[in-house]
């Protein structure tokens, strides 16, 4: 992380300034500054070539008081319990800011996924199923996917606790596969919901959404499907993305002036969200430096990749007519970027109200994975909207009602909730 500190370190800040502020007492901060519980595991797996690796895990817990844990597994090269700490916490505030009835968690495995093969990473998935499997359950904590895992990870962990527990349990794990017990419109939660948000706040802001651009940062997942819903939800143009190249070492912005086009990027960029250069620029694209997607003279900048890329340095890089940052990403604005955003009068749309679409229809996966019964995707993206709306609207009025910044709002409404529970089910 960058002006040492750590993902958790900043997440710990950023409860810490709205605790202040809400004047909560020493033992609720306590409470809520650490995880309940943290899981560290060494999982043995035979590769391929018959050479045996271990590799470290990790499970957090961090609160449970309105309901079973939820967050994702990470699979990446230096994954530490720090930045599964901060994911976790930020799960917490994530799942209370959309009002779903879950708790907050996170897992990872330090591996870079991609030195893997598939027979390697169904291994490794198996193993730390069986070595978390009595901390996790439908009622207990459910994992899903996240950077370096995907929907047949999550299927093959699925399997593997099923075969343990000795009965078919879907509910287990979210952002199954389709036909496994996944839900339609999973895949494009995440980015769909950024989308919805920033319609919400163009409302807010008077803003005329056909007439605007976008420059994204990071092209997984999560980047894909905000560059394809951006013209559904929003109305304007993405006009460039910036991504991971895992042959170079390095990133690079694909830029077009009028406007990229998502699908054929997405045709061409790997499962790592590596875009491949030359069809890129045979197809009109420029390509500049991987930091350039933040200074594009642009309406909207979003963030889709890792925490702390907006950092106390890299903030004076955003153009002067940027007039939102939307934090697809997990953390990623450091608090120094937060204080010249404010300054600046950039709307901010925090990241876990912002990119709350995955862990709510992971929500809807599970409730039909208990009713045995699974809706349209219209039925799922209708839901969707509707939830993404109603915290967007709730975060909202906070600020307006308490005179804050976006962000604390965020945390206004998130920590309300959670310590409400707390109060009625005894805990304080």
């Amino acid at each position: 992380m960058s002006e040492n500190t750590n993902a958790f370190t900043m997440a710990q800040a950023q409860f810490d300034k709205v605790a202040d502020q809400l004047d909560l007492g020493q033992d609720i901060r306590e409470m809520l500054r650490w995880p309940m519980r943290q899981f560290t595991v060494r999982i043995p797996v035979r590769m391929d070539d018959g050479t045996l690796r271990v590799f470290t895990g990790f499970r957090v817990q961090h609160n449970d008081v309105r309901g079973p844990n939820k967050g994702g597994i990470r699979f990446a090269a230096g994954e530490t319990i720090d930045t599964v700490n901060a994911l976790a916490m930020w799960m917490t505030w994530k799942t209370a800011v959309a009002d779903i009835p879950l708790g907050g968690g996170k897992g990872g495995v330090d591996v870079d996924p991609s030195t893997l093969s598939d027979g390697e990473k169904q291994r490794l998935v198996r193993g730390y199923m069986r070595a978390l499997w009595k901390e996790l359950g439908p009622r207990q904590d459910v994992p899903a996917p996240d950077v370096g895992t995907n929907a047949q990870m999550m299927g093959w962990m699925m399997d593997e606790y099923s075969a343990i527990v000795g009965q078919y349990t879907p509910g287990v794990i979210t952002g199954k596969p389709l036909g496994g017990g996944g839900s339609e419109a999973r895949t494009e939660a995440t980015g769909f919901g950024v989308c919805i948000n920033i319609r919400e706040a163009m409302k807010h802001l008077g803003i005329d959404p056909t007439k605007t651009k976008a420059a994204l940062q990071g092209f997984g997942n999560v980047g894909q499907y905000v560059a394809l819903g951006y013209g559904k939800y929003v109305g304007g143009i993405v006009v460039c993305v910036s991504c991971w190249d895992r042959d170079d070492k390095k990133s690079y912005t694909f830029y077009k002036e009028d406007g990229i086009d998502a699908e054929f990027l997405k045709s061409i960029t790997d499962q790592y969200g590596t875009i491949d250069k030359a069809k890129a620029q045979a197809a009109g694209y420029v390509i500049e430096d991987g930091n350039a997607w933040l200074g594009k003279d642009v309406d909207v900048v979003v963030p889709a990749a890792l925490e702390g890329q907006i950092t106390g340095e890299t903030v004076h890089q955003i153009h002067a007519n940027v007039k939102m940052v939307a934090e697809a990403a997990n953390g990623p604005t450091t608090p120094e970027a937060d204080k010249v955003l404010a300054e600046r009068g950039i709307f901010l749309v925090p990241d876990f109200l912002c990119n709350a679409g995955g862990v709510t229809v992971s929500y809807f996966e599970g409730v039909q994975n208990d009713q045995n019964f699974y809706w349209s995707r219209e039925d799922v993206l209708e839901k969707l909207d509707y939830k993404m709306s109603q915290a967007f609207a709730s975060v909202l009025g906070m600020a307006l009602d308490k005179k804050v910044y976006m962000r604390d709002a965020a945390y206004m409404v998130a920590i309300d909730k959670v310590v409400r529970a707390m109060k009625l089910r005894g805990w304080i």
